[in-house]
Formats: structure tokens, C-alpha cells, sequence
């Protein structure tokens, strides 16, 4: 659903209608109150200016998702940086330094 309307890109927000965001995950709380959406940009960067732009488009998120989901009451989001793709990028690039490799050359004892 997000995704969606992160794809169309129907904002007034200059800083939303020009990001192509991607949608990485999201966590409901056990009582469906309260989401918790974990976003990038679309080929990585810097998501500062992002989370402060989809802070301000809360409301209007808000009310998009209640008006495609039936609950009960329509959960506030909260938009975090996704960080796992850059996490994994940096384990990639400590497994290939040099001193990995000088240590998983050596014969164990």
C-alpha cells in the first residue's frame, strides 16, 4: 500500500514527489495502533532529509492507509532508515580486507 503511493509519487512535498523510495519492512505493533516502516532510497544515500520529509506526510500516509485497510483504527506510522542493506555492505567488505584473508589462510591449531 505504501509502496504504491510512494510509487506514483502524488505529493505536494518537493523532497517526496522527486525520492524514489523503497519500502523495506514493516512492523505492526500487537494491537495494530502503531507501524513502524522501515524505508531507503532506491539505490541507497542518504535518508535524513527523506525522514523528516515522511514525518511531515504522516497525516496524509495515515489516511491513505485507512482508507484501504478495514481496521478498527487507522495505526500511526513511523519512518525509520533501513539499515540492513548497508550493514550487509560493510560485513561484505570486512570479509574481503586483508586481514580477513590473511586469517582464514592460516591453518587452525
Amino acid at each position: 500500500m505504501l509502496a504504491a503511493l510512494f510509487e506514483r509519487g502524488d505529493f505536494r512535498d518537493p523532497e517526496l514527489a522527486s525520492a524514489r523510495i523503497t519500502v523495506t519492512e514493516v512492523r505492526a505493533s500487537p494491537d495494530l495502533r502503531h507501524m513502524t516502516v522501515f524505508v531507503t532510497r532506491l539505490g541507497g544515500g542518504d535518508t535524513t532529509a527523506l525522514l523528516t520529509a515522511l514525518k511531515r506526510a504522516s497525516p496524509f500516509l495515515r489516511a491513505r492507509v485507512a482508507e484501504s485497510v478495514r481496521l478498527k483504527f487507522a495505526p500511526d506510522l513511523v519512518f525509520r532508515g533501513e539499515t540492513t542493506i548497508d550493514q550487509a555492505a560493510r560485513i561484505e567488505s570486512l570479509l574481503h580486507s586483508p586481514n580477513v584473508a590473511r586469517d582464514l589462510g592460516q591453518p587452525k591449531d
